[in-house]
């Protein structure tokens, strides 16, 4: 991954909506979920989602689907899963062992 294309997911992420929409799609899988039920579930006006929505799938975050008059949204797990790893390519210089308490912290923490 390119420091730019990290850059540019962070950004996305970094509004506090998006992050929601963001978690909420990654619960769904493949499944994703339709434009309507985010909004619903997140109390947010359509006009205002679709400006998140455009904005994350600028950024690659979330993939679209047609289905008729709706447009169903998924998480772009593969560009997560790049984005970690391009974060801990580097992790502790060589020295995995190092990194273990930082991994197992990590999977102990629950996010709400």
């Amino acid at each position: 991954m390119e420091k730019e294309v990290a850059t540019q997911v962070f950004e996305s992420l970094s509004s506090g909506i998006r992050l929601d929409v963001f978690r909420m799609l990654i619960k769904q899988g493949p499944t994703g979920m339709v434009a309507g039920e985010i909004a619903t579930l997140l109390g947010l006006a359509p006009t205002n989602l679709s400006f998140h929505l455009k904005a994350m799938s600028h950024s690659g975050l979330v993939n679209s689907v047609q289905e008729g008059r709706f447009l169903r949204y998924t998480a772009n797990l593969d560009l997560i899963q790049n984005l970690i790893g391009y974060l801990t390519d580097e992790c502790c210089s060589g020295h995995p062992e190092w990194c273990e308490p930082i991994s197992l912290e990590a999977k102990d923490q629950s996010i709400p």
